[in-house]
């Protein structure tokens, strides 16, 4: 079984953020892992918050555990922690089955570089 991967970076122009990963998908013999891109640091803040990364900690390598297992973990209230699964389902981070959610990633880098104005 391919373990699953994950880049998570910054890209201001998203149309060649696609074609980007369809060259790397279709040009490729191998898994080449996956990739999330935002278009700005505060998309990127503003969708993978701290309370979220916590949560993607506690799930990845744990295999599929119930909503209300992952907020007894993390030591949080039930509904937010449904509201911000339900984010990173969304995102692709968390995938959903009938036991519970998961993360399907063994292994996530996030890659951004800002730079001065020109």
């Amino acid at each position: 079984m391919t373990k699953r991967r994950l880049t998570i970076r910054l890209e201001s122009d998203w149309r060649a953020g696609i074609r980007s990963a369809v060259r790397r998908r279709f040009g490729a013999k191998t898994y080449q892992g996956e990739v999330l891109a935002f278009e700005t640091p505060g998309a990127f803040f503003g969708k993978l918050t701290e309370k979220r990364w916590e949560l993607v900690r506690v799930l990845q390598g744990q295999g599929v555990l119930s909503i209300r297992e992952l907020a007894r973990r993390v030591d949080r209230d039930f509904k937010r922690v449904h509201e911000d699964v339900s984010a990173l389902i969304e995102l692709g981070l968390f995938e959903r089955g009938e036991r519970g959610v998961a993360c399907p990633f063994d292994n996530i880098h996030v890659d951004f570089e800002l730079k001065a104005a020109a």
